[in-house]
């Protein structure tokens, strides 16, 4: 890992705890008093979800510009130029550890094992891309999941603050969240893998060497099962919801569903 991407996690993950300790107290108190009214957990979780949101939309965003613009990454999605893509990562990678430490530290509210999975995960795969820049197209795809980080954040700040659940902010940002839950970490599936099968038995992809294809294919394997099952939640619960099937017992029990589909909201990421 080259200096600037070393200083980019380290810069990444101190940034983050100072967004969690001490601009988010501060700026959720101006926004809104109910942030204060919180018990502690919630408000260790509520920081929390806001530094994810944060991390959401800047990595998010990037990666939609590197996607459009980064002609080098698109010409050769195996060894194309990984500069930007390598940055985008860093910042990640920085992000995942500063939410590994504080799910240890609070492990007993805020555990969650698939959580620890996915980040675990991504993190091995990632390490190949900063350390030899290898499958910058790729890591940088999988960025695309982020993008709906921030609706499942808003969902349980939402619960959090007590809004009826059928206020219309709330239910547009549910839906929302469906269908873009769906469009960046489902509907891309058959994409993403038709580039990955595409690469098998080139040149470019034997150059990888058996260590990176295997880090490459099973952590893909991992966070797209983990991604169904998300989904799968979050269309039964939205479901369940939508239709008022089975009382106003199943309403509630199907919306905690729904809600629990990415808890501690990271999750981002992948």
């Amino acid at each position: 890992m080259e200096t600037r991407e070393l200083t980019v996690v380290a810069g990444s993950f101190v940034g983050f705890q100072l967004l969690f300790s001490v601009v988010s107290p501060r700026l959720s108190t101006y926004i809104t008093p109910g942030y204060g009214l919180l018990p502690s957990t919630k408000l260790t979780e509520w920081n929390s979800r806001l530094v994810s949101t944060v991390h959401a939309l800047i990595v998010g965003l990037f990666c939609l510009y590197i996607l459009w613009f980064d002609d080098a990454v698109n010409a050769n999605p195996v060894w194309g130029d990984p500069s930007l893509v390598k940055l985008n990562v860093a910042i990640t990678c920085g992000y995942l550890l500063y939410d590994l430490v504080l799910l240890a530290c609070n492990w007993s509210t805020m555990g969650d094992s698939f959580f620890l999975c996915h980040h675990l995960a991504a993190l091995y795969a990632y390490g190949y891309v900063l350390t030899r820049g290898v499958l910058p197209y790729f890591a940088n795809f999988r960025l695309i999941s982020e993008l709906s980080t921030p609706f499942v954040n808003q969902r349980w700040f939402f619960e959090s603050l007590k809004y009826p659940r059928s206020h219309r902010m709330v239910v547009i940002n549910g839906v929302a969240m469906a269908v873009v839950f769906f469009l960046v970490r489902t509907a891309v599936m058959p994409s993403y893998w038709s580039s990955v099968f595409a690469t098998f038995g080139t040149e470019d992809f034997d150059r990888l060497g058996l260590g990176a294809q295997v880090a490459w294919i099973t952590s893909c394997i991992a966070l797209d099962i983990l991604n169904t099952i998300w989904m799968y939640k979050i269309a039964r619960g939205c479901h369940k919801v939508l239709t008022g099937r089975g009382g106003r017992k199943a309403k509630e029990g199907a919306e905690k569903e729904a809600s629990a589909d990415e808890k501690h909201a990271n999750n981002h990421t992948d």
